[in-house]
C-alpha cells in the first residue's frame, strides 16, 4: 500500500439499480478512477486528504458507444482534511456503468428488503417470513437480516464495505430511513437525536 496526498472528486450517478458514486483521485503521481463500494455512502463533493492506495490497475468499459480505458485505484484508507462542493468542471459528460452490473453475480445474493406497495412478502419468502406479519415488528426482522453482525444498531454504525454492493446500498438507504446521517471524516453513520 502507498499513501498519497490528493483530492478525490466524487460524483453521484442515478443508474437502473439506484444511485451509486464514482470518484476521480488526483494526486502528484497521476489521476485515477475510483469505483470502490465505500464511495456509495459519500455525497457528491471534493474531498482532500491522505489516501492509502492498495492497488493501481488498468480497466475498461463500454459507455455511450465508446470504449473507455482508465487507470483505477483501489482505496484501502482515507484520512480527510477538507470537504467542499463538487466543482462544475469535474462533472463528466460520459455515462458511467453501474458497478453492480460489472461485478460477477454471486450465487447467493442479498435478499431485497423493498416490498412493492400492496404486497406483504418478499418474493421467494415463505408465508412465515412476511414483512408485515402481526407476530413480529415489520422492520426489525428485515433489519436484522439486512445488517447481520452489525445488528442491533448503536448510536454509531460503521458499514462493512466488503459485503456485496447491492446489500451495501440497501444498508445505506435503510440507515438514512432510520434517521442516521453519514460523517465523512471517520466514515461512520451517526444516529440523529
Amino acid at each position: 500500500m502507498i499513501k498519497l496526498s490528493g483530492t478525490l472528486y466524487i460524483r453521484a450517478i442515478h443508474g437502473r439499480n439506484g444511485t451509486f458514486s464514482v470518484g476521480r483521485l488526483v494526486t502528484e503521481i497521476g489521476e485515477f478512477a475510483v469505483k470502490d463500494t465505500l464511495l456509495d455512502q459519500y455525497d457528491e463533493g471534493r474531498y482532500e486528504g491522505e489516501f492509502g492506495v492498495s492497488r493501481i490497475y488498468p480497466a475498461n468499459y463500454l459507455a455511450g458507444g465508446r470504449l473507455v480505458v482508465e487507470v483505477r485505484a483501489t482505496l484501502a484508507t482515507m484520512a480527510l482534511a477538507a470537504i467542499d462542493e463538487l466543482p462544475a468542471e469535474q462533472q463528466s459528460p460520459l455515462p458511467e456503468p453501474d458497478p453492480i452490473d460489472l461485478e460477477p453475480q454471486a450465487e447467493a445474493t442479498a435478499p431485497s428488503f423493498r416490498v412493492p406497495a400492496g404486497e406483504t412478502s418478499v418474493p421467494g419468502a415463505s408465508a412465515d417470513e412476511t414483512l408485515d406479519s402481526p407476530d413480529s415488528p415489520p422492520d426489525q426482522e428485515a433489519d436484522e437480516r439486512l445488517f447481520g453482525v452489525l445488528w442491533p444498531l448503536g448510536a454509531t454504525v460503521k458499514l462493512d464495505t466488503t459485503v456485496d454492493r447491492a446489500r451495501f446500498r440497501q444498508q445505506k438507504d435503510r440507515l438514512k430511513a432510520l434517521g442516521y446521517r453519514f460523517q465523512p471524516v471517520g466514515q461512520v453513520w451517526l444516529r440523529a437525536d
